[in-house]
């Protein structure tokens, strides 16, 4: 995985709660085997019209949007538990996904992929909308050290939270095998220090 520390970018913001995964991926989309090509059809239902036409008002086919950071409503990623949804997420371009809540399996695959959910107050996600609708240029700065989100226009941030272990491997670029082999010297210095 690639290295995550700090990220600054616009943001796209999908006002919308209870995106469950079958939203995020349809079901029907699900046949590969490998992540390739998830990205293509993120939020395919809503991306585009029954003819196959663009969808005009949904918010990732307007112009003005654009960004490594999605903001979404409350209850991001619920429903089943399949972990392409993540991989549509990361498949289009999204590094951080923004919103005041995510199922746990979901928040889960989204970290075992690469992609930080930050989950923010209620408070602070209606502000993140009004400023992005406000103004579609706005800037996002997420400091995954600092584990700080904060708006480069207002000076206005929140905190968040992340398990430790997550934190380390995002900041490295480890998945478990990775994190694993990177304690490679400790294990073995704990094993020989074990007698049988």
């Amino acid at each position: 995985m690639e290295k995550f520390i700090t990220l600054t970018s616009t943001a796209v913001p999908l006002e919308i709660e209870n995106v469950d995964t079958d939203q995020i991926i349809p079901a029907r989309f699900l046949k590969a085997t490998d992540r390739e090509g998830f990205g293509d059809n993120v939020f395919r239902d809503w991306r585009y019209n029954d003819d196959g036409s663009l969808n005009e008002s949904f918010v990732l086919n307007n112009s003005k949007y654009s960004g490594k950071i999605l903001v979404a409503g409350n209850n991001f990623g619920c429903g089943s538990s399949r972990e392409h949804a993540a991989w549509a997420i990361a498949g289009y371009g999204f590094k951080v996904v923004v919103s005041s809540f995510f199922a746990d399996i979901f928040k889960g695959n989204a970290l075992n992929n690469g992609i930080l959910p930050i989950q923010v107050s209620n408070e602070f996600l209606k502000h993140l909308f009004s400023e992005i609708k406000a103004n579609p240029s706005t800037v996002l700065k997420v400091d995954l050290k600092e584990q700080r989100l904060s708006v480069k226009t207002s000076k206005r941030f929140e905190t968040f939270k992340i398990d430790p272990y997550k934190k380390t491997c995002l900041i490295n670029g480890y998945d478990d095998i990775d994190y694993l082999i990177s304690k490679k010297e400790k294990i073995e210095a704990f094993e020989a220090q074990i007698t049988y």
